[in-house]
């Protein structure tokens, strides 16, 4: 719920002062739930209020406790602290053993890997048997193979933060289509409408992306799932969080209008809203859909007759609550196996080359 302009709340800039912390370490805190923030007038601009201020300054250990909490190290902090070698560091984090919680490109353009310095040292305590000796069979393994769990592990700590940011069932959809490339998403959401609602309630770039387009390109790799099972699970995971979606109301459709903003529960259709005050005829603007001329804003249903919807367009009343997007996408996915397996077992030409 939004809060009043009125109401005693500060920049996010003013809390971090107050709260003796840096921009960055700031804005940590606040993804990582320590500082709460509520949003305020329309747009995406958030506040602290100052009782929240209060509350993280009267705690006994401010402001060393919670500096501490949103300290990020580097990779050789990060060994320092387990004594360990920075080569035995980053082996662990291949293998996913310890999340990174931010990156950012140097100069070089190489990704550098933040951690919470908290959670660094809660993995040394609880394993201790892997900071001595020979790694494990497995990991080694894992290790000549490549792997690098490093990316996934920030994408799936970006998304539980996003998905617990936001009760809206549409954005909900809209963090996880975020972790997919276009493509998968068109294949996953075939209504056009839907991916345009989508698309404008994606969430926010991490902070600090890169300004240069080369860098900004690496940055938005590292944001999308690239493994094969990571983005089969996404895309059952959107084609779940859309069912919900959709059971709750249905996204916008051209000549259809929601109450209330981002987040609202109804969508209403255009011609039956009404404004607050009267509207003349001649100043609304009109746009041709299917055939026919109707008023492209909302208008007193009792100053201009109702539009009917355009013939073999059901309307949003009559569309479908709850389409099974998730049973589509698996027939899809069984045709296109059975297609390719078809092909294959055709004998190929042989090919001439020049």
């Amino acid at each position: 719920m939004a809060v009043d302009e009125g109401a005693r709340t500060v920049t996010p800039g003013r809390a971090a002062q107050e709260l003796e912390l840096r921009r960055d370490e700031f804005r940590l805190a606040v993804q990582l739930g320590l500082v709460r923030t509520v949003p305020t007038g329309e747009g995406e601009r958030r506040r602290v209020e100052r009782r929240e201020l209060d509350r993280l300054r009267a705690a006994p250990d401010f402001p060393a406790g919670l500096r501490e909490r949103v300290r990020a190290v580097g990779t050789g902090e990060a060994a320092a602290l387990l004594g360990i070698t920075a080569d035995r560091f980053t082996r662990l984090a291949r293998t996913g053993h310890v999340s990174p919680v931010r990156f950012s490109l140097n100069r070089y353009r190489m990704v550098v890997w933040m951690y919470l310095a908290q959670e660094v040292v809660e993995f040394g305590l609880t394993r201790p048997d892997l900071l001595t000796g020979r790694l494990p069979p497995h990991l080694r393994e894992l290790l000549a193979a490549h792997e690098d769990r490093r990316a996934r592990n920030w994408r799936a700590r970006r998304l539980a933060l996003l998905l617990r940011a936001t009760e809206d069932p549409w954005a909900r959809a809209a963090a996880i289509a975020s972790l997919l490339d276009p493509v998968q998403v068109a294949e996953a959401v075939d209504d056009p409408y839907e991916r345009t609602h989508l698309d404008r309630l994606r969430p926010s770039p991490p902070p600090g992306m890169p300004v240069s387009p080369v860098a900004r390109e690496i940055a938005e790799r590292l944001t999308r799932a690239d493994d094969p099972d990571e983005i089969l699970w996404h895309r059952l995971s959107l084609a779940l969080a859309l069912d919900e979606a959709r059971a709750e109301r249905q996204a916008p459709h051209p000549g259809e209008t929601r109450a209330g903003g981002v987040g609202a529960p109804a969508v209403a259709p255009a011609s039956t809203v009404a404004l607050a005050g009267p509207v003349r005829a001649e100043a609304v603007p009109m746009v041709p859909v299917g055939g026919e001329t109707v008023p492209a804003v909302p208008v007193r249903a009792e100053e201009v007759p109702a539009v009917p919807a355009p013939a073999g367009r059901p309307t949003a009343g009559d569309r479908p609550v709850g389409r099974p997007g998730r049973a589509r996408f698996l027939e899809r996915f069984r045709r296109r196996r059975e297609v390719g397996a078809a092909r294959s077992r055709r004998r190929r030409r042989p090919v001439a080359w020049p």
